[in-house]
């Protein structure tokens, strides 16, 4: 029978998890991790939380925010570590946000590859880098950031 520790130090978090204890501690002040405190003041993590990590890097790597994440992990039953039901459920729900995000890099994609041939080279009539630009009107520059009154400040 395994003598593994229930509960782990951010050392050994960091070094299973490959997560920097600098992360592991942001994490636990967003909310997305926790940690009990020793007598000592300091941290250990139930075993639980290496999958919980697993959780939280698999949905940045699709490209999910911290905040959408912590969303996630809090909608959970008793705040418990995801389970793969849980993964399958949350990542329906985050397909269309995905799939929205895969269209705009595609529209991204099809109009860098006309403006390589453009060659227009203008930041006033650049489909690409000016689209839906509702300040041109109000000339070059900055027109919000422009003093009230032309004499200056």
């Amino acid at each position: 029978m395994s003598h593994l520790p229930t509960r782990l130090t951010i050392g050994q978090v960091a070094e299973r998890s490959g997560i920097p204890a600098t992360t592991l501690r942001f994490y636990e002040e967003r909310g997305l991790i926790r940690a009990e405190r020793t007598a000592g003041n300091q941290r250990r993590y139930h075993r639980s939380t290496l999958r919980r990590l697993a959780f939280i890097s698999a949905a940045q790597r699709v490209g999910l925010t911290l905040h959408q994440i912590y969303e996630a992990l809090a909608a959970l039953p008793e705040e418990r570590t995801p389970t793969a039901e849980d993964w399958a459920l949350l990542s329906e729900q985050w397909r269309v946000e995905l799939e929205t995000r895969i269209d705009a890099l595609q529209r991204l994609r099809d109009r860098l590859t006309s403006c390589i041939g453009c060659g227009c080279l203008s930041l006033r009539t650049c489909g690409l880098h000016n689209d839906d630009d509702t300040l041109a009107a109000y000339g070059p520059g900055a027109p919000l950031l422009k003093p009230v009154h032309e004499g200056g400040v």
